[in-house]
C-alpha cells in the first residue's frame, strides 16, 4: 500500500516559526522597556511626583552710574490644582487661610475654569510669616502648595513712568505667549514692558516625590531631571537717577515734562512727567487700590507726558525754520526783515513784542521775533525753485519729518506718540485745493497752528542742533546684561538733511538767547548754554512755558527740553528749570549765587488753587 504524503505537513513549521519570531520580538521589546526605556517608569512615578515651576528672578536695573534702582523681593502664592483638591475638608481649609466657604467656591471655580490639572493662583502674595504657618498644615490638603515668586522694589521713589510696573497676565497675553501661565506677572508699562523678554528670564522645573497626602518626600531621582531657572538679564540705563530725582523735585506742584538727552549717544539722562508717583505704590496687594486712585486723579499722574502728550512747540520751532530756509538758499545770516510790532499782510496780523525794527537772523533768534520768522517761513513755501506753494510746503514738510517731527522717534518705551506735522491733504480738505498758501498757514512759522510735538521731540531738536545735523534715536537702555547687547539702530546717526555749516549762526543765536536775550535766568557761570524759549498758546487758559537747550556750546554733554503747562513765558519757568538741571548734571551742585532761583523753582506751585 502506497502512503500519500500530506501536502500540508510542512505548514506546522511555518506556524512554529511565526510564533518563535513573535516571541523574539516581545522579548526584545520587554528588554528595551525594562533595561533602557524609562517612559513607563516615569508614567507610574507620575502618580507620586509633583512638578514645581521655579520662577527666575527678574533682571535688576541700574542707572548710568551703576546705582541699583530696581531689585526683587521674595513673595509667595498659594497654588491650587483643582483635580487634586476636590475632596479636601473645605471648612477646615477656609479656617486655615481665613476666608469663608463662598469665597472658597468662587476661587475654586475660577481655577477649575482655567484648568482642572494645571496649577493656578488661589491666594496671591502671602507674607513670609503666613507662608511659614501654612506650610506646617498644608500636607492635610492635597492639591495645594506654596509657590515662591518675586516682586519689584524701588529704593528710589522716582522714574515711575520710565521704569513702568508689572502686573498679572490677562487672557490676551496668555493667548499671545505660551511662556506665561495664569497668575504669572508681566511688564505692563515702561521698560518692564518693552524689555520684558530680557527681564523675565527662563522658568525652571523642580520635580519632587510626594506621598498619598501630597507631602513632599524629597527630590525625584536626586534632582537629575530638574531644570534650573535662568535669571533675567540686568539692564543698565542711560538714566542718572540723582538728576531724575532733582528734576521731579523741580516739577513738584507743576504739570508738564522734562527730557534730557546725551547728544553723543542718544541716551536718556532724565525723563520727568509731572505729576508723578512713587513706583512702590503699584507693587503687591496695594497695587489695585492705588492704581484706581491714581487713575481717578484729575491731574493724571499715570500719564507719561514726556511721550504721550503733544503740545505746540511755540517759538522753539523758529530754529527749524532758520535751518530749512538756509538749506533751501532763501535765508542768509545777513538777511534782514523789518518788524513793526508784528507781521502784517492784507489784514492779517501776527503780534510781536517791541524791539529794534530791522534785525538779522542771529538777532531774530535772540529776541524771538515773530515777524522775522513769518517772513522766513513765507520765503520757504514761496521758493521760486518750486512751481507753487503746495510744492514748497511739501518740501518744508519733508525736512521736518527728517528732523524727527510728525512721527515716532522709536524710543525703547511703549505708547510713544508721534506729534503732528500737517499734510497737504489736510489743508486741501479744510480750505479747498489751491485755496491755501504760506499766509493761510502762517501760524506754522512760529510753532503754532496744527504743529504738535512731544517733549521728547523737543529735546531731540536740541540734540540734533547740538550735534550740528544729526541725532541718535533716543533710548533708555544703554546695555543689556554684561555684554554690549543692545539695539544696533541706537548707534546709527540719523541725519536731518541740513548742511552742518548752517548750524553755526543758529547756535550763536541760541547762545545770545541765554546771555542777554529771552532766557537770561538760564545763564550759568563758566558754562556756555545755548537755548531757545517758547511760549505756546493755550486757548483754554494760561499759555505754556517752553525751553530747549544744550550745553556746553562746544562738545555738548546734555540736551534738554522743559515744558511747563499753564505757566506763561518760556523764560519764566521752563528756562530756569532747564538751567538748574544742566548745572546739577555738569557740576554736581547748585552754587550759592543761584540758590535763590532753585528755591523759587522748588517752591513754585503752578496748579490752580481750585484744582489742588
Amino acid at each position: 500500500m502506497i502512503m500519500r504524503k500530506d501536502k500540508y505537513a510542512n505548514r506546522k513549521y511555518t506556524i512554529y516559526g511565526f510564533f518563535i519570531f513573535v516571541g523574539i520580538i516581545f522579548l526584545i521589546r520587554l528588554s528595551i522597556l525594562q533595561l533602557f526605556n524609562n517612559e513607563y517608569v516615569f508614567a507610574a512615578e507620575n502618580n507620586t511626583r509633583k512638578d514645581i515651576t521655579i520662577y527666575p528672578p527678574r533682571g535688576l536695573v541700574f542707572d548710568r552710574n551703576n546705582k541699583l534702582i530696581v531689585y526683587n523681593e521674595a513673595i509667595f502664592d498659594l497654588m491650587i490644582i483643582p483635580k487634586e483638591a476636590k475632596d479636601i475638608n473645605i471648612v477646615n481649609f477656609c479656617k486655615l487661610i481665613g476666608i469663608d466657604t463662598l469665597e472658597y467656591q468662587r476661587k475654586y471655580k475660577k481655577a477649575k475654569k482655567y484648568s482642572r490639572r494645571k496649577a493656578s493662583i488661589f491666594v496671591k502674595q502671602l507674607s513670609k510669616t503666613q507662608t511659614a504657618f501654612l506650610q506646617e498644615k498644608l500636607f492635610q490638603f492635597p492639591g495645594f502648595y506654596v509657590q515662591a515668586r518675586t516682586l519689584r522694589k524701588y529704593p528710589y521713589k522716582n522714574a515711575a513712568h520710565l521704569l513702568g510696573f508689572i502686573g498679572e497676565v490677562n487672557s490676551k497675553e496668555l493667548k499671545n505667549d505660551t511662556f506665561y501661565s495664569s497668575g504669572d506677572y508681566i511688564g505692563k508699562s515702561g521698560i518692564e514692558k518693552s524689555y520684558e523678554k530680557y527681564l523675565r528670564g527662563e522658568k525652571g522645573v523642580e520635580k519632587l516625590m510626594v506621598d498619598v497626602y501630597n507631602r513632599e518626600k524629597g527630590s525625584f531621582h536626586n534632582g537629575k531631571y530638574d531644570i534650573p531657572a535662568k535669571k533675567g538679564y540686568n539692564l543698565h540705563l542711560g538714566l542718572d537717577v540723582d538728576l531724575q530725582t532733582y528734576g521731579e523735585e523741580l516739577m513738584r506742584n507743576k504739570i508738564g515734562a522734562i527730557v534730557a538727552i546725551e547728544p553723543s549717544s542718544g541716551e536718556i539722562i532724565s525723563m520727568v512727567s509731572a505729576p508723578s508717583y512713587d513706583p512702590n505704590l503699584l507693587v503687591g496687594r496695594i497695587r489695585s487700590n492705588n492704581y484706581d486712585s491714581l487713575l481717578k486723579d484729575k491731574h493724571k499722574p499715570l500719564l507719561t507726558r514726556a511721550l504721550n502728550s503733544s503740545y505746540p512747540p511755540g517759538s522753539t520751532f523758529k530754529l527749524v525754520q532758520a535751518l530749512i530756509a538756509q538749506q533751501e538758499g532763501v535765508l542768509y545770516p545777513s538777511t534782514t526783515y523789518t518788524c513793526h510790532n508784528g507781521f502784517n499782510y492784507k489784514g492779517l496780523h501776527v503780534g510781536c513784542h517791541s524791539h529794534t525794527p530791522t534785525i538779522n537772523l542771529e538777532e531774530a533768534i535772540k529776541i524771538s521775533c515773530n515777524a522775522y520768522f513769518c517772513n522766513v517761513y513765507r520765503s520757504i513755501i514761496n521758493n521760486h525753485a518750486y512751481k507753487n506753494s503746495e510744492m514748497g510746503f511739501r518740501k518744508w514738510r519733508d525736512y521736518t519729518l527728517k528732523m524727527g517731527f510728525g512721527k515716532k522717534l522709536g524710543i525703547d518705551l511703549p505708547y510713544e506718540r508721534g506729534g503732528n506735522i500737517p499734510k497737504v491733504e489736510y489743508y486741501d480738505k479744510y480750505y479747498g485745493k489751491g485755496h491755501w498758501n504760506a499766509i493761510t498757514t502762517i501760524s506754522l512759522a512760529i510753532g503754532q497752528g496744527e504743529i504738535l510735538e512731544t517733549p521728547l521731540q523737543m529735546a531731540n531738536e536740541a540734540a540734533f542742533i547740538a550735534n550740528r545735523g544729526y541725532y541718535y534715536t533716543p533710548h533708555i537702555v544703554a546695555q543689556i546684561g554684561d555684554s554690549a547687547k543692545n539695539n544696533p539702530s541706537f548707534t546709527k546717526k540719523n541725519y536731518v538733511g541740513i548742511n552742518s555749516k548752517y548750524f553755526d549762526i543758529v547756535v550763536n543765536g541760541m547762545e545770545k538767547v541765554v546771555e542777554n536775550g529771552t532766557a537770561k535766568l538760564a545763564k550759568i557761570d563758566s558754562i556756555a548754554v545755548c537755548g531757545k524759549t517758547g511760549t505756546a498758546q493755550n486757548p483754554h487758559g494760561e499759555n505754556h512755558s517752553v525751553f530747549i537747550a544744550f550745553a556746553p556750546k562746544d562738545n555738548p554733554q546734555i540736551a534738554i527740553a522743559v515744558f511747563v503747562e499753564n505757566s506763561g513765558y518760556g523764560g519764566t519757568w521752563a528756562a530756569p528749570i532747564a538751567s538748574l538741571m544742566i548745572e546739577k548734571y555738569l557740576k554736581g551742585y547748585i552754587p550759592k549765587n543761584r540758590k535763590w532761583l532753585e528755591k523759587r523753582m522748588l517752591e513754585g506751585n503752578l496748579i490752580p488753587e481750585d484744582e489742588r
